[in-house]
């Protein structure tokens, strides 16, 4: 197949979108022309021996060799191919495409050291640092499939991972740093090992200077490795790979508490991510890409690491917060010193900017001339908080919606392609060429215009979604696939204008978005209820201004408990921080009589939800006791919980179902 770095996409988005519909196949192949395949696929589209869409079986190639050797090769060797910026630890390091491909190639001859080869899980556990992309990629190389989880998650989360993984080698940091605290690493790490029931052979730990005074993980003889002795190994070549081979999992919060290991392959993963840098979000080979993100995140996997990469642009690592490091013109510093073209960010940034420099007067300390685009997406982004951003940056702002499932966006405004509607303030844009998005009833049906709906994607997902969950085919199909045959269910609500425009209205399962960060409400159910005053909870995701949604919950307490709810909210928010991380942001719980129930027992989380947004909603006819509500909302009152931000921020339309 031809190599060029531009070969030409569609011109225009609606001719883009209706050939990837008609003919999936024959798009996709012109697309898998722009990569470098050491064996060309047999098949574009087929179908596994469980009825599972697979992209271009029988072709090989490595997505490290794509990310680095393919440039070295072509001229990229002296490239800025990764700038990381941490101003946590007033650092910025610079490293050329050759740079990245020597490290890279040595580190995966020291984990192959280690013996892992093509095939083996290697899980890690490190911040937004260069060491992680290099171990990203090494792993890769290899053809083993790596696990990034992030580095917030408690030591239970941890080892729930690995005994799902069973990775050969965990390569953590030594610790991590928050604006006013550092987090050490490896304890978290030991503490995992000793919960989880698989034990990997080895711990490879980077010893970070920039905190040595604070931390300096503790080594255990046998097991534990140091990350610098594995970059003493002899560099080795790139190990082809099946283009349906695995190349990552990522964990994302399942409802019933148990994450899910969602599967990225080589082949559909780099086609899709190389088309997406283009047409998506118009940039060129060289020019500076930014997702201000953690490499934990599906956005870190696929837009710090993977696309950039894959497409030859320079792309930042970034270390630090949108405000507090060291204050809120923090990403206009960034975007000026590194020439950034286009930053992805969450709405949840942009948000903390704007609380702590309303009228952005730190911004009219930095030029962001070299700034074309500024792409939003984690969490719905608010009208408010887009027009802010696009009145104050005087750049176009590209509200836009995937998910960990996807990999890369399924609604957007595609920059790089012509004839592209205009992004619409409250709306995450178009469908993306290769996906059918629809909104359907319960019933599977169509909905009307403007009614909101389930939405779903028509079968075949393009290249670059999950094929399946790690080891867990028929989790995969009764979690996306049963409802509506034939399609993927989201698990989002939406609806669509009669200009096309659809709009992403959030979640309607328990797995609630913290500022991007995908978590399961039954989870902490599980923890709360397990609490010795507790008789039985509920935990609601309820809209925030700044998060998106954060978690408070509602207990029900034993007869005869006498504790006071000061002591237990403090116990409860502990043991959520303990078992899950900070990440959640649980602050609240609170003793109410009872909660609502339906007559057959179910507790109508739904409508609590409403009622602490507060949304306008009916009285489901089942509910047991209708009074039951008048008290909560009286006692989610008294804690100043009813802010009604969605209506504020006008992202309900006028006809809802």
């Amino acid at each position: 197949m031809k190599t060029a770095d531009s070969l030409p996409q569609p011109a225009a988005y609606a001719a883009a979108h209706a050939e990837s519909l008609a003919d999936p196949a024959a798009f996709w192949a012109a697309q898998a022309r722009a990569l470098h395949w050491f064996t060309e696929p047999t098949q574009v589209l087929s179908t596994d021996e469980n009825g599972f869409y697979r992209w271009f079986r029988g072709g090989q190639l490595n997505t490290c060799y794509l990310c680095l050797d393919y440039h070295v090769a072509h001229g990229r060797a002296g490239q800025v191919a990764l700038i990381q910026d941490s101003p946590v630890t007033h650092t910025v390091r610079r490293f050329t495409y050759g740079e990245l491909l020597e490290l890279t190639a040595r580190f995966a001859g020291g984990l192959r050291e280690l013996g892992v080869e093509k095939g083996d899980r290697v899980l890690i556990y490190m911040p937004n640092l260069p060491e992680a992309v290099v171990a990203m990629l090494a792993c890769a190389r290899l053809g083993a499939v790596h696990s990034v989880v992030f580095g917030g998650f408690a030591p239970h989360e941890l080892a729930v991972r690995i005994d799902d993984a069973q990775p050969k080698v965990i390569i953590c940091a030594s610790g991590g740093i928050e604006i006013d605290r550092i987090i050490p690493y490896k304890p978290l790490v030991d503490a995992a090992m000793e919960q989880a029931a698989f034990k990997p052979a080895h711990v490879v730990v980077l010893q970070r200077e920039a905190i040595a005074h604070a931390v300096h993980a503790r080594m255990q003889p046998g097991r534990d490795v140091d990350y610098q002795r594995l970059l003493e190994a002899a560099p080795v070549a790139c190990v082809p790979v099946d283009a349906t081979d695995p190349l990552y999992i990522l964990y994302t919060s399942g409802t019933t508490g148990k994450p899910k290991g969602v599967v990225r392959d080589h082949g559909g993963h780099a086609v899709a991510l190389k088309y997406s840098m283009s047409a998506v979000y118009g940039v060129q080979p060289g020019e500076t890409f930014w997702a201000a993100s953690d490499i934990g995140w599906a956005v870190g996997h696929s837009y710090i690491v993977y696309g950039p990469l894959l497409h030859g642009c320079t792309s930042v690592l970034y270390e630090g917060k949108p405000v507090r490091t060291p204050d809120a013109g923090a990403f206009w510093r960034v975007i000026q010193e590194h020439e950034v073209r286009v930053l992805f960010t969450a709405p949840t940034a942009i948000r903390a900017i704007k609380k702590e420099d309303p009228e952005a007067h730190l911004l009219r300390n930095y030029t962001l001339s070299s700034l074309r685009h500024l792409f939003l997406a984690g969490e719905r982004c608010d009208p408010a908080t887009l027009d802010w951003a696009r009145q104050h940056l005087g750049v176009p702002v590209v509200d836009h919606w995937w998910q960990t499932e996807s990999g890369w966006p399924m609604l957007a405004t595609l920059v790089g392609l012509a004839d592209m509607p205009a992004p619409r303030a409250g709306s995450a844009g178009h469908p993306v060429p290769g996906y059918d998005v629809q909104i359907l009833d319960e019933a599977g049906l169509p909905v009307l215009v403007g009614t909101t709906g389930l939405v779903a994607v028509r079968l075949p997902l393009p290249p670059g979604c999950l094929p399946t969950l790690w080891h867990d085919d028929e989790r995969f199909r009764q979690s996306y696939l049963s409802t509506f045959p034939g399609y993927y269910l989201s698990g989002d609500g939406g609806y669509c204008d009669a200009d096309g425009y659809v709009y992403i209205m959030g979640r309607v399962d328990d797995v609630i978005n913290v500022a991007g960060h995908r978590l399961s409400t039954g989870e902490m159910e599980e923890l709360l209820a397990a609490h010795p005053a507790v008789a039985e909870c509920a935990v609601l995701g309820i809209a925030d201004e700044l998060r998106g949604q954060r978690p408070i919950g509602l207990v029900v307490l034993k007869d005869g408990q006498t504790i006071g709810e000061a002591q237990l909210e403090t116990e409860l928010v502990q043991c959520i921080r303990e078992q899950i991380g900070a990440v959640a942001y649980f602050r609240q719980a609170l003793v109410v009589k009872r909660l609502p129930k339906t007559r057959s027992g179910k507790i109508l989380r739904k409508t609590l939800r409403q009622l602490a947004d507060g949304e306008d909603f009916v009285v489901p006819s089942t509910i047991d006791d209708p009074l039951i509500l008048d008290e909560i909302r009286a006692r989610l009152r008294s804690r100043g919980i009813g802010l009604a931000f969605e209506r504020q921020a006008g992202l309900l339309p006028t006809n809802t179902a």
